[in-house]
C-alpha cells in the first residue's frame, strides 16, 4: 500500500474553537474522523458532534463519526478485563477491524486527523489503540500536540518507553516489540476506560 500522507491525531483537550481550527488548518486537515464513544463535552459545546460537523463544514472540512466501531468504551462486555477497556481484544474485534478499514480508506483519499478528547496522545485510545493498530497496519501515523508541533507515532512509542521505565539500555537487550508491548499494556490500564459495572 502506497500513501502519500500519514494519518494524523489530535485531541480537542480545552482548546477554543479558533484555537482547534487553527491547529487543523496549520497540519492542512480536510477530514476530521471523531472516535469519541460519547461525541459531546459538557463545559465545550463546539465539540458536540453535531455544532461540530456543521462548524466544520463551514470551513470545507468534513466531518465522520466511527466512534462506534473505534471508540474507547465499547458496549460488548466481553472487551474489557476486570472492569477496564481491554485495548488487546478491542484491536481483535471485527467491529475495530471494520471501523479500522473504513478510517484507512478515508485516508487514502484525504488528509485525516483522528479526533478524542484529551490533549496528550499517550493518555488516550487514539494513540494506544488506534494509532497502535494503524502502524502496525504499516501506516504513517503522526500526533498533532497542544503546542502544534506533531510528534511521530515512533517518537511517541520512545516517550511511552520512558513513562513506563522500559528506556534503559540495562534491561538485558530485550527486544523492542516486545518492550512495546508491555508499555502499552501498563498505559492502557492506567488510561482505558474503566466500567461503572466492572
Amino acid at each position: 500500500m502506497t500513501r502519500t500522507r500519514p494519518i494524523l491525531t489530535i485531541g480537542h483537550s480545552r482548546h477554543s474553537w479558533e484555537r482547534f481550527v487553527e491547529l487543523l488548518g496549520e497540519a492542512r486537515v480536510d477530514t476530521l474522523a471523531d472516535i469519541r464513544s460519547t461525541p459531546r463535552s459538557r463545559f465545550l459545546p463546539h465539540f458536540n458532534r453535531h455544532q461540530l460537523a456543521a462548524a466544520l463544514a463551514a470551513r470545507n472540512i468534513a466531518y465522520i463519526f466511527l466512534g462506534e466501531t473505534l471508540g474507547g468504551r465499547p458496549q460488548n462486555p466481553e472487551l474489557y478485563s476486570c472492569g477496564v477497556a481491554d485495548y488487546e481484544k478491542m484491536a481483535a474485534s471485527a467491529e475495530f477491524r471494520r471501523g479500522l478499514a473504513a478510517l484507512i480508506d478515508e485516508a487514502g483519499q484525504h488528509c485525516v486527523a483522528v479526533m478524542c478528547a484529551e490533549a496528550d496522545p499517550l493518555e488516550c485510545h487514539r494513540c494506544l489503540l488506534v494509532g497502535r493498530a494503524l502502524t502496525d497496519a504499516g501506516l504513517e501515523v503522526r500526533h498533532i500536540l497542544a503546542s502544534g508541533a506533531i510528534m511521530t507515532h515512533v517518537g511517541a512509542e520512545d516517550r511511552l518507553l520512558e513513562l513506563e521505565h522500559l528506556a534503559e539500555e540495562s534491561l538485558l537487550k530485550v527486544p523492542r516489540d516486545e518492550l512495546l508491548a508491555q508499555a502499552y499494556r501498563s498505559r492502557a490500564r492506567k488510561f482505558a476506560y474503566t466500567s461503572q459495572s466492572g
